[in-house]
Formats: structure tokens, C-alpha cells, sequence
């Protein structure tokens, strides 16, 4: 029974350790995926108001703040950590992050939608082209005017 009670406790340790999403780099590259997850994890635990500006009538629990800044704190890398170990509330934190890293909306957004609408698909010189052409066929016309009276519509 003994070893049984030591299995648990030890797999638990292990379990301290284990991550629910990838943590929180130093660079910031992973910033926003980190954002969304953080939320949704916080969100599941019913403590998502932690990280929010405090509304008068709805004081946030002082554990929840632990629990939600314990959560951060272990998916964020050591570096960071250290960097803002002087932080005591959720809320303050997320804002430091975010005052740091949510430029990278800034910085990444306008690449990747370039990439996007540049991207080309068989035979089609580029996205919109493409869904252009799907948009006619998924209706699946029976007639031929039918196709043609839409076509004639959408190049007006």
C-alpha cells in the first residue's frame, strides 16, 4: 500500500511539471497563441476575470488571483519569470506582457496577409481567384443562363 501511495504522489510531482500549452518565449514569437490559450485555460477554470481591469461590485477572489497567477507564471519562460518576479497580481502581469509582446499583431499581421492573398492554388494565379471560382461552383447551376446571368451580375 505503501508504494502504491508513493506511485501517486510521485506521478503527481511529475504532473507539477507538465505544461497545458508551450510557454510563453522570451522573444515573443508565440505570443499570441500564448495569449489565446492563457485565456481559454483561465476561462475553464471560471478565473478569466483575473487578468481584467477589477469592476467595483465584483471584486475578484484573492485565491483566484493565486491560482490565475501561478497558472501564468508556470508557462512563461524562467527569464521571464525573473523579469517580472516583483509582480504579485494576474491582472498587472498580463497588462506588462501585453504592453511588451502585443506588437506582434503590429509585425506579423500585414506578413501573413500578404502571404494569404499571394498564395496560389493549381492552376489559379492566386486565393481570390480561387474562392472566386468555388463560390459559382458550389451552387451547382442546372442551366446554363443561370450561370451566365450570375457571372454577368457579379462582373457589374
Amino acid at each position: 500500500m505503501t508504494n502504491h501511495v508513493f506511485s501517486l504522489r510521485f506521478r503527481d510531482m511529475l504532473n507539477l511539471n507538465k505544461l497545458d500549452f508551450f510557454a510563453l518565449e522570451v522573444s515573443g514569437r508565440n505570443y499570441l497563441k500564448w495569449v489565446q490559450d492563457v485565456m481559454l485555460h483561465l476561462t475553464t477554470k471560471g478565473i478569466r476575470a483575473t487578468i481584467k481591469a477589477p469592476i467595483a461590485d465584483k471584486p475578484v477572489d484573492k485565491a483566484q488571483k493565486v491560482i490565475a497567477m501561478i497558472f501564468i507564471r508556470r508557462h512563461i519562460y524562467d527569464a521571464l519569470q525573473i523579469e517580472y518576479l516583483a509582480e504579485e497580481d494576474p491582472c498587472t502581469l498580463w497588462l506588462a506582457l501585453a504592453d511588451r509582446f502585443d506588437n506582434q499583431k503590429n509585425i506579423y499581421l500585414p506578413e501573413a496577409r500578404h502571404d494569404w492573398q499571394h498564395l496560389r492554388f493549381q492552376d489559379f494565379k492566386s486565393v481570390n481567384e480561387y474562392n472566386f471560382e468555388q463560390q459559382y461552383r458550389a451552387q451547382k447551376f442546372t442551366k446554363f443562363s443561370d450561370l451566365i446571368s450570375v457571372l454577368f451580375l457579379a462582373e457589374k
